[in-house]
């Protein structure tokens, strides 16, 4: 029995995450026997790197883990440090580091520290939806900006211009490569925004999440360009470790202690068995590498076999492991068609409707982080599903 007088908060009211309820419906198929492919989630099929399963295998051997520093062990911290220097030739200071629990405690502990209530936050539409429902539950106000084929579906500064125009703009977030659309910021375009947001005096977050898995080669992180960029970063996509929740921040020096001391309160620190474990990581590039020659492979058939069968009007996939493809020559109901295609087919993949309230009705995401032999079955599958 439900008591009226104890009701949920307001805040507590945001959307769902889609593709979780996606991936939720999909498990309840598999339990009852169906064959499904998951191209839902953003997910890799390949394991964590084999330095990091036997850190942590060292780790449990010693049979004591507890607390770490908020901010995150040392030597994890020295060792992205030594990543940006190798991979961005930036000189990071260790103690600019902040390890978190995965990207969303990052999101979270950013939005806190940089943000107070009513504050306005740019970001796309398409767009990763919980960056919106984070800062609604925050008490922040998400301004999502339409982007499209126009500005290769980035944000520009006449895009913040136009936003100034309703009100302040306190932040701007972006993703490059982006979710779910895979599309790149080239170099001069990210410059030109950040510059912008500098000389407007609005924090810039930059989600380099799918950092590594590029395909353009014109990958650049906001690091190279401002010391006053948020970066927020994870193990989960490139290293393969989704399910060790463990992730990183560069910051600013003036929210670093801000950052650390929201953490201490909010959850003390990332687990160290996962801390350890991803200090190792840092160290498995050959292995990881070969994971990604596997989406590279998964990438190349999907473009080609994607539009052979009817989805053939695909967005740019510069890098992640995603394909953002228009549906409407077969539906304008996203999330009826997804429902029809897992049920009939087997097919799991994310309405668009999760990213794009507004336009999302007539696209579809495709992961392509699983097996290559999967998403030929799963082109098989689609294949006899739209032609019924």
């Amino acid at each position: 029995m439900t008591n009226e007088a104890f009701q949920p908060s307001r805040r507590s009211d945001v959307a769902p995450f889609i593709a979780m309820d996606v991936l939720a419906e999909a498990a309840k198929l598999e339990a009852g026997g169906r064959s499904i492919i998951h191209m839902e989630v953003g997910q890799p099929s390949a394991p964590a790197p084999r330095l990091a399963l036997e850190a942590a295998r060292k780790a449990l051997e010693h049979g004591r883990l507890g607390y770490t520093a908020a901010a995150g062990i040392q030597p994890l911290r020295h060792a992205l440090a030594e990543h940006y220097k190798r991979e961005y030739g930036v000189e990071v200071p260790s103690d600019r580091i902040m390890v978190t629990t995965g990207s969303s405690a990052g999101f979270n502990l950013a939005f806190l520290a940089a943000f107070d209530p009513g504050d306005r936050i740019a970001l796309t539409a398409p767009g990763y939806p919980a960056y919106r429902n984070i800062l609604r539950s925050l008490g922040l106000i998400p301004v999502e900006i339409e982007v499209s084929e126009e500005t290769r579906w980035c944000l520009t500064p006449e895009h913040i211009e136009q936003a100034l125009k309703d009100g302040p703009v306190r932040g701007i977030l972006v993703a490059s490569p982006a979710n779910p659309t895979g599309t790149m910021m080239s170099s001069d375009a990210l410059t030109e925004l950040i510059r912008f947001a500098e000389a407007e005096k609005i924090w810039f977050i930059s989600d380099e999440i799918y950092h590594g898995l590029d395909y353009s080669g014109d990958q650049k992180s906001a690091l190279e360009i401002s010391d006053n960029a948020i970066i927020i970063n994870s193990f989960s996509k490139y290293y393969c470790m989704t399910g060790w929740r463990i992730g990183w921040m560069v910051l600013p020096d003036q929210l670093v202690r801000p950052a650390e001391r929201l953490a201490q309160n909010l959850y003390i620190s990332a687990p160290e068995m996962s801390q350890l474990a991803a200090t190792a990581a840092l160290g498995s590039v050959q292995e990881l590498e070969a994971v990604k020659a596997g989406y590279v492979a998964n990438r190349e058939l999907l473009l080609e076999g994607l539009p052979a069968i009817g989805f053939d009007q695909l967005l740019p996939v510069d890098g992640a492991f995603y394909i953002y493809a228009d549906i409407s020559r077969f539906s304008d109901d996203s999330l009826r068609f997804a429902r029809q295609m897992l049920h009939d087919a087997g097919v799991a993949a994310t309405p668009g409707v999760d990213f794009d309230p507004v336009h999302g009705h007539k696209f579809l995401r495709f992961s392509f982080a699983g097996a290559h032999e999967n998403m030929k079955e799963a082109l098989v599958r689609m294949s006899n599903f739209l032609s019924r």
